[in-house]
């Protein structure tokens, strides 16, 4: 792998996902991630949201210990479930109140055994709608979801990339992705969505894998593909040093492929911890930076 630098001028830029802990315990694993991660120079963070508002006081809290203790750009995700049009954009207006300049908007998945997503009586009807609200604010960078494998619930990879095209023409700066381990997955998509008109940034989604069998409850929940070479791989890892040597190993690659076929920024599922993530990134030469953190949270 040819290295790269991170930092003004360099590619590529990298960003990181949280989510906001549950417990005294995962709050302090939360404050040592970004304590690692921060002096890499993220270009933003952002921080999850449960499902009906279910995680909002905790994600507010994290956001605002992020962005005072880190100095952090951090990105506020935002869904629509369960939650009246103004319930919904009273939490946005706490997070433009935060310093957040971004929004990752979504429409959010159905709690688990709902069955399937139903809009709030008084609710926005999905993510077009919300992002359209949100626009009309005129406060937010927005981000939204992208699949490169298709939305499960998509009819088919061009229904998937006419809803993309319209989360764009609603007021969205740019998409993330689904995580996926296989590149060509990604082109491909990348190349449909341009030729259907879509020319804002798509960044992918990746996911280092910290745990094999959990990360494939995760695949098989969003439609993620896991490729049989990778499937005997880590059937192979004879220990926990393998296991993260691999995933490391495969991320890194995975990325640098990427980065050769003109990807700009990549955005890192962290899942809160920190070690896999960071190897990445120094595997892709890029550096820290000088940086001024403050105390931990207690």
């Amino acid at each position: 792998m040819t290295p790269v630098v991170n930092g003004a001028g360099s590619e590529p830029r990298i960003s990181f996902e949280f989510f906001p802990p549950k417990s005294p315990a995962s709050s302090m694993a939360l404050w040592r991630a970004v304590e690692r991660l921060a002096p890499l120079g993220p270009d933003f963070v952002s921080v999850t949201y449960g499902a009906g508002g279910t995680t909002r006081d905790r994600t507010l809290a994290a956001i605002l210990a992020i962005r005072d203790r880190a100095r952090l750009d951090v990105a506020g995700h935002l869904t629509c479930v369960g939650a009246s049009r103004e319930e919904v954009l009273k939490v946005a207006r706490a997070y433009a109140k935060l310093g957040c300049r971004r929004i990752v908007a979504l429409r959010g998945d159905a709690p688990k055994d709902t069955g399937t997503w139903k809009a709030h009586p008084n609710g926005f009807s999905g993510s077009v709608e919300l992002i359209e609200a949100l626009a009309e604010m005129n406060r937010f960078q927005i981000w939204v979801a992208a699949y490169p494998e298709k939305h499960p619930e998509a009819a088919d990879m061009a229904a998937d990339i006419e809803h993309l095209k319209r989360k764009i023409d609603a007021g969205a700066s740019g998409a993330i992705t689904q995580f996926f381990f296989e590149n060509d997955a990604f082109y491909r998509f990348r190349d449909a969505a341009a030729a259907a008109g879509i020319d804002a940034p798509i960044v992918p989604g990746i996911l280092p894998v910290e745990n094999f069998d959990r990360m494939t409850g995760f695949a098989e929940r969003c439609g993620t593909h896991i490729p049989t070479w990778m499937r005997k791989a880590f059937g192979n890892a004879e220990d926990e040093a393998a296991h993260d040597m691999l995933s490391v190993a495969i991320c890194a690659e995975q990325c640098d492929d990427l980065i050769s076929n003109g990807v700009k920024q990549v955005h890192l599922y962290t899942m809160n911890k920190p070690d896999l993530p960071y190897q990445v990134c120094s595997a892709l030469g890029v550096q820290t930076v000088p940086m001024q953190i403050a105390a931990s949270c207690s």
